[in-house]
């Protein structure tokens, strides 16, 4: 069955998503992408973290296309999983960075103003920008 392992360690559910909240989600990356690039120059920290939640909200945008949703205190790194699961080998560098890009995130958020440089939040937003888009192509074809 798949996400045989997510489901029994309770890091996701079934969710049966209505198109609209599919829709939002990848509203919601968009949205996210355009206001990391307007924040490159001035607060590259936070372009990296809007970048960042721009691909984590196209990953919840699949899980619920797919029929799922993260549950438990940990949904960022079931997100994360989940992506790794359904993609497979082909976006395993794409998903080992959207992992270090979810770690990093909560250092910035958490703990350390400044660890993002101007390049690392640049890159960031280039990643952002072609995961949203071929998570949005998986979902509308």
């Amino acid at each position: 069955m798949p996400y045989d392992r997510l489901l029994k360690s309770n890091r996701i559910k079934p969710h049966r998503a209505s198109q609209y909240e599919i829709n939002q989600l990848l509203q919601l990356a968009k949205r996210d992408l355009r206001t990391a690039i307007r924040n490159l120059e001035e607060a590259p920290d936070w372009a990296y973290s809007i970048a960042y939640n721009a691909i984590l909200q196209a990953g919840r945008a699949l899980m619920f296309f797919d029929g799922y949703r993260p549950r438990g205190g940990e949904q960022h790194a079931s997100v994360v999983e989940f992506i790794e699961e359904r993609l497979g080998s082909a976006y395993a560098d794409q998903v080992r960075l959207f992992d270090q890009m979810r770690r990093k995130r909560h250092r910035v958020i958490y703990e350390v103003a400044g660890l993002v440089s101007d390049k690392e939040a640049e890159q960031a937003v280039s990643f952002a920008k072609g995961f949203v888009e071929e998570i949005t192509e998986i979902i509308t074809g």
